[in-house]
């Protein structure tokens, strides 16, 4: 009989721990792993001591239609690398991997390709968490490189020349 890979195995720790989120359109979980041992883990939900939103049955950003991945500031839920990394010291998360799964609510369906918002972005950028691995489309597992797909694509658009600074690539803004 084959064993999971790691990457499985922490995938589905993941996703147990999304269980736990408090959000009415997704569950998240997050892990965060150094050197095979779990260092961290977050769900979505409300910030501590707060009413969650499964409890009053209401979801602003529901209200307002908003789509997916837009107004997350209409949004009550610390996401889920949040709450994970906010749960860290620095030092343990250097080079670590943060292993992320989402599911949608409504269809109980794991969400393939599920990314890091761009504030979560900055957030795993700044902890030095350098890879996120995610469920990723025909059941793969996908791994984004911190530094290669985020640093250097999406947060290098702009750039200062003679003290000013100019926009790389306007179709990005």
């Amino acid at each position: 009989m084959a064993r999971i890979s790691k990457d499985e195995y922490y995938l589905n720790i993941a996703r147990e721990v999304a269980e736990r989120s408090t959000c009415l359109r997704r569950k998240y979980g997050a892990v965060i792993v150094q050197t095979d041992q779990i260092i961290s883990t977050g769900y979505c939900g409300a910030p501590r001591g707060t009413i969650n939103c499964i409890d009053i049955n209401f979801c602003l950003r529901e209200k307002r239609n908003a789509k997916r991945g837009e107004h997350y500031e209409w949004c009550r839920s610390v996401h889920a690398e949040q709450n994970a990394i906010i749960h860290s010291k620095r030092l343990d998360m250097m080079n670590a991997k943060l292993y992320l799964m989402g599911i949608d609510v409504k269809s109980g369906c794991i969400m393939d390709d599920a990314e890091p918002c761009k504030l979560c972005q900055r957030m795993i950028i700044n902890s030095g968490i350098n890879q996120v691995i995610t469920h990723g489309k025909n059941n793969k597992i996908r791994k984004i490189d911190v530094e290669k797909d985020w640093i250097k694509k999406n947060m290098g658009e702009v750039m200062k020349v003679k003290g000013a600074w100019i926009v790389l690539d306007e179709s990005r803004t």
